[in-house]
């Protein structure tokens, strides 16, 4: 296979190496701790990793279609199960180990389900955007109202980095592939810049927290 010849993949791809190597960097952070929250977020840290590592070749190289499709399979289940993890570690915060624990096997179930429907719909990008919004939007509640609350520590800093990855989100799905935003920077490689500040900020407020 060739490099693929437009700078805004090729940039989208380097983006997607350095949040891949942030994410596994937090995973490992994570990890570090034990317990039932430390494992709900140090996976979900990893599957990120994983699926950016992924994403960073199906962006840098020239391919078909089908091998290109094939390739966001796994990118796919692990975004999938990356969100449903993300909404069981608000769970965690907001209700105890018990109440997450009742909620992980629906919410694995739901992250396999929206896999389900990108393999029947390949390139249904706003599929996942949807499902982004539901995971964010209810992990945003969870975290102002632990913040109001004052009963966890680090809730601020876990309260902007769901505020930052939501506004990542916006990014990419309000730009336009291939569509300069800041020099070979489009709404892909944006987003994975303001997500690694999202990632940054989320890693410090589970530390404090843990």
């Amino acid at each position: 296979m060739k490099i693929h010849p437009s700078r805004f993949e090729q940039v989208t791809a380097l983006t997607d190496v350095a949040l891949g190597f942030l994410a596994g960097y937090a995973a490992f952070q994570v990890f570090q701790f034990s317990g039932f929250k430390s494992a709900v977020w140090g996976w979900a840290f990893a599957l990120l990793a994983f699926s950016a590592f992924v994403a960073a070749l199906a962006h840098s190289f020239e391919m078909t279609q089908k091998t290109n499709e094939r390739l966001w399979m796994p990118i796919n289940l692990s975004l999938g199960w990356t969100l449903s993890l993300f909404v069981v570690g608000a769970l965690i915060d907001l209700g105890g180990d018990a109440i997450a624990k009742t909620a992980l096997p629906a919410a694995l179930i739901v992250g396999l389900l929206f896999f389900v429907v990108t393999v029947l719909r390949p390139g249904s990008f706003m599929t996942f955007i949807a499902y982004e919004a539901v995971a964010m939007l209810f992990s945003l509640g969870v975290y102002v109202f632990l913040f109001f609350q004052g009963t966890l520590a680090g809730a601020g800093f876990m309260l902007a980095g769901v505020f930052v990855t939501i506004s990542a989100a916006v990014v990419q799905a309000a730009g336009k592939t291939g569509k300069s935003i800041v020099w070979y920077f489009d709404n892909n490689g944006v987003f994975h810049l303001i997500q690694m500040i999202g990632i940054v900020l989320l890693l410090a407020g589970l530390k404090m927290s843990l």
